[in-house]
This record gives C-alpha cells, structure tokens and sequence, in this order.
C-alpha cells in the first residue's frame, strides 16, 4: 500500500504531534471570536482551529449545525488567530461548499465513515483539489471499513491524508461515551506505513474531566496528534457540553501531557523501553476487557441459577471453542494459543458460576 504524503508535508507548515481543538458546534460569529480571543490569552492556539458546521444527529429535532453560514464565519479564525480551518462533511454538498469556501483541511465523520457510497460521494467532489482529508473511523470497530474509506480517498488522487481515532460504539462499557479500542489505531498504523491518526480523546470519554487520561494513552500508543473540542463557555454549549473545555484548561491539559519522542528519533535502549511502556499499557486493557467479560459472565450465572439452568452447556461451549478460535487463527494468533486461552477462559468462567450457585445454596439453608 503506498505511503501518504505526511502532515508535515500538507504545505500548513504543521507538524505532529498535531493538535486540533475549536467547538464542537459553530454557534454564532461572537462565540468563534471569543474563542479565539481566550485561545490566544491562555497560549492554547492549536495548530488547527475545528468546528461543526453539519451536526449528524441521532434524532431529528436536535440541533443540527448551523450550515453555510457557518463557513463564513470561520474567516474570524483566520483573522485572529491565522491558523488553518476544519471542518466535517458528510454529504458531498458539504464537500463542495467547504471547498467553495476555501476550508483548508476537511475531515468525514465517524456516521459517514460507515457508510461507503456516502465516502464515494464524497470523494467524487473532491477529485482534482489538494485538500487534506481525515477520516474518522466508522462508529462499529471495522478496521477494513476505515481503510476502505481512505482507500476511496487515495484512489481519487486524494494523497494528502490522515485518521482520527474517536473510539467506538459498545452498549456494555459504561466507562466511555466510545470505547478506545486501542489495537484498531495501531493496528491500522501497521497496515498503511506512514498513516498518522490523531485521537479524539473528547468523543471517547464524553466528558471533560477523563480528557488529560485519553490523552496521554494515545500519545503512549504513539499517535500522532489530539483533537480536542474547545468552548469558551462549555456548559453552555449547543452540542456536546460535557465533553468540551475552556482554552484555558486545553493548555493544562497539553501541559500535563508527555509527549514521546518518535520512535525512529530514539536511540535503541530508549526505542526498547517504550515499546515495553506499549506493551504495559496494553496488558492493562487486556486485564480490563477480562474484568468486564467475567463481570458479564456472573450475571449470566444469576440467570441460570434463577432459571435452573446448567452451569455447562455444551452446544454453546462448542460454538465459543470453534467461533473464536477461527477468529484468533484469523489474526495470525496460533490454534493451540486460542484453545488454550478459551480453556482457561471458560474453566474460570465455570469456577465463578459454580461459586454463585455454592453461595445462593447457603444462603437457602441458613
């Protein structure tokens, strides 16, 4: 797969780590100015000013951006603080506006990216321009689904590109408004050598106060940048109060943040600590997704010992050990290694079930 022009390269004259913030909504003209006016007084002028012109709302009714009008306003950036401009698309009417008006960096949301004849679109309109796309990945965790959306881009001559990590959608993790899922980034990286992703670290904790930790997991995985949604008065906000910032706490944030050196800069020993803190952090998640699994799998013990139900249940134990280890052998993971881990998996999982059942049992008798 052929390597991307780097962001460095954009002719934007920025760099990575790339930090992008603004609102998650453009409200008014008065709002872009006092963002950009607290932005300079806090020294948090990020590299790119964001925006939401379009708002894809999950149910009609709530507010859906402010439309054209909003692109006008985005000159008030340029005028303040003289930094480029994004903003989302996801239609290609939108593209073809954002590039009338002379949007300098143009990103496809996460409900679009799901969505291929939108991308295609999409791409269509913006054949035969130099804009910079990013893409954000789709809301469900498919890794092909977001390569297939850049890979549409590139195909059109489009080879100024990036991603934006925003986590993913999962019904069970209440920890997160979007769950990180933290190999997709990386793994995605792996695939297509050069692809930078930034991380939206505001739309996967949903809140402000989780933003800092984000963060600096992503900078950890080694991302290449962060977009964080940035309000004057972010109680206030039309969309997305809880999860965006004042200027003044962007710049706490990104002081408290420490960023890595790239790998390639590193001299070895320095390159061998850091893929070790990598693999540190991503025990961690494994320990976590195994804590959440077992937390599921005791109230399925709950409702089979309300139900009389057999802790064992064969047909379903069959389907687990073939299903999954199919999957495992698909991500270059060994049979022996998959069976082995979903034995010792299942054998734990029998071990807390039978202990529930030990428990309600004494209780009965007492």
């Amino acid at each position: 797969m052929k390597t991307h022009k780097q962001i460095k390269d954009w002719g934007l004259n920025l760099t990575t780590p790339l930090i992008i913030a603004g609102p998650c909504s453009a409200e008014s003209p008065e709002q872009i100015e006092k963002i950009c006016l607290d932005m300079k007084e806090a020294n948090a002028v990020p590299q790119i000013f964001r925006a939401g012109i379009w708002k894809p709302r999950t149910r009609p009714g709530s507010f859906e951006g402010i439309g054209e009008d909003g692109l006008k306003w985005m000159e008030i950036v340029r005028h303040h603080l003289n930094i480029p401009i994004t903003v989302e698309v996801g239609n290609a009417a939108h593209a073809e506006l954002a590039l009338k008006h002379g949007v300098d960096v143009i990103w496809v949301g996460a409900r679009t990216t799901v969505n291929p004849f939108a991308v295609q679109e999409i791409a269509e309109a913006l054949r035969g321009s130099d804009v910079p796309v990013m893409v954000k990945n789709p809301m469900n965790p498919d890794l092909d689904l977001w390569i297939g959306a850049l890979e549409r881009m590139h195909a059109v001559g489009l080879d100024k590109l990036a991603a934006i990590h925003r986590g993913f959608s999962d019904a069970y993790d209440k920890r997160f408004r979007n769950k990180p899922n933290w190999s997709m980034p990386i793994h995605l990286k792996r695939v297509w050598t050069g692809m930078e992703v930034i991380n939206d670290p505001s739309h996967i904790v949903g809140r402000r106060d989780g933003i800092l930790e984000v963060s600096q997991r992503a900078i950890n995985f080694g991302l290449d940048g962060l977009m964080i949604e940035t309000h004057h008065d972010p109680d206030n906000a039309w969309s997305d109060a809880k999860q965006q910032v004042t200027p003044k706490a962007l710049r706490e944030i990104l002081n408290a943040i420490d960023f890595k050196e790239p790998l390639e800069n590193m001299r070895p020993d320095e390159r061998l600590q850091d893929l070790r803190r990598a693999v540190d952090h991503l025990d961690d998640q494994l320990l976590d997704i195994l804590q959440e699994r077992f937390a599921v799998i005791d109230q399925i013990g709950e409702h089979k010992r309300e139900h009389h139900l057999t802790v064992f249940q064969s047909d379903r134990w069959k389907d687990v050990m073939e299903s999954r280890t199919q999957k495992g052998m698909a991500k270059n993971l060994s049979e022996k290694f998959m069976k082995e881990l979903l034995y010792s998996i299942h054998e734990e999982s029998v071990k807390r079930q039978e202990k529930q059942l030990r428990e309600a049992d004494a209780i009965k008798k007492a």
